[in-house]
């Protein structure tokens, strides 16, 4: 059953456009030719690459796709283990098994959901290939910490940046700290294409690899489209390009990300400002040293009794919320697969059972805003 976005009146996200999204994306389709393998994919990766401080970025066509690629050019493989959070979209672990390689669920801490540095030791073995942390919502995770370990093991750390392309740690970009590490554009993101990913990089090795994997192992000295020649195949690859719209889309985004960024922070702080009198409300926090982009607004509830009926009140409101996320080690597939239990990962889960995602979204309007701090408001006032 599909559903119906117009019985919300608040959405979880709305995206944030203009006339620049429009120019340009008409720009490209009134050219009548290069709708792939057009030069804005080449600006759009020479800007990200700027952005956020790193050598090398190649787009592709999701951020799973940009995992999966990753953990290919690493040559994972069978034997080897992956250290991930179980608090993560299913596709950070579905992408290790792509590779035939082994994930191994590693608790997080409770400040920023990431995965816990003072554990991680004790998960690492002579197998383990790479530690690969997530930055939850936007915030970035101990990735300091976290990298200092991968250093000391040997291990590579690869970083699924998936929710954090803009956020900040000690001053740097979150991205440019890791071996490798990878952003989604999927609609839900702060900058979003629709669809689309890429990957970061300082090793020319990897991002010579990638660009071979994510167009059929072929070398593209002159675009495909234009080449009259035969092109060169020299390994198997995939067609995992991102197309010319949706690169010229996230320029056009690139161009404002700072301006989406800084006014999510406004509706952050709004929300914050009115939520945390509520002493069932754990609002989010940035650590000191730390940017939070706010690509989700997640609070913590006492527990999960009250989590649940709040969710359950707001959709009668027909305000939008969502639990992000369901432990991956704990669903069907993978308990099955390897065997894990309930208490295997307990903060994990205690956090999964406590965690309410609000919407948020840069041209949020006051109404929108008051509505929902009020509906909460009303919901405490019913429960106690």
């Amino acid at each position: 059953m599909k559903e119906n976005i117009n019985r919300w009146k608040i959405p979880l996200y709305k995206i944030y456009t203009d006339d620049e999204d429009l120019q340009l994306i008409t720009k490209i389709i009134k050219r009548g030719t290069q709708w792939a393998l057009g030069p804005e994919i080449e600006e759009f990766e020479n800007a990200i690459k700027e952005y956020v401080g790193i050598n090398y970025c190649v787009t592709l066509n999701s951020g799973t796709s940009a995992l999966h690629a990753l953990f290919l050019s690493y040559d994972f493989g069978q034997n080897d283990e992956v250290i991930i959070p179980s608090f993560t979209f299913i596709s950070t672990a579905n992408s290790v098994l792509f590779v035939n390689a082994k994930p191994i669920f590693a608790d997080i801490e409770k400040e920023t959901y990431g995965l816990d540095p003072k554990i991680l030791q004790k998960k690492i073995t002579t197998k383990t290939k790479a530690i690969v942390p997530i930055d939850y919502g936007g915030l970035s995770c101990k990735i300091n910490e976290i990298k200092h370990i991968a250093n000391d093991n040997k291990v590579l750390l690869i970083e699924d940046s998936a929710e954090a392309l803009g956020a900040k740690v000690s001053g740097k970009k979150v991205g440019s700290l890791s071996d490798s590490a990878i952003f989604s554009f999927c609609g839900n993101k702060v900058l979003t294409t629709g669809e689309g990913g890429a990957v970061v990089t300082n090793s020319k090795k990897i991002f010579e690899k990638i660009k071979l994997l994510r167009s059929h192992g072929r070398i593209d000295d002159v675009p495909y489209f234009n080449n009259p020649n035969d092109p060169k195949y020299v390994g198997v690859g995939y067609n995992w390009r991102m197309s010319s719209l949706t690169a010229a889309l996230g320029l056009s985004q690139l161009n404002k990300l700072d301006k989406i960024i800084k006014k999510r922070q406004q509706v952050a702080h709004y929300f914050s400002l009115h939520l945390k009198k509520y002493p069932d409300i754990l609002i989010p926090n940035a650590p000191e040293g730390t940017e939070h982009i706010y690509q989700m607004y997640t609070i913590r509830l006492k527990n999960t009794q009250i989590r649940n009926k709040l969710h359950k009140f707001l959709t009668k409101k027909r305000i939008f919320s969502k639990i992000y996320f369901q432990p991956i080690h704990l669903t069907l597939f993978y308990k099955n697969k390897f065997g894990y239990n309930e208490g295997s990962l307990p903060i994990t889960e205690q956090i999964s059972e406590q965690v309410l995602t609000l919407p948020i979204y840069p041209n949020m309007k006051t109404e929108e805003k008051k509505y929902l701090v009020e509906s909460i408001s009303e919901f405490f006032e019913v429960s106690t």
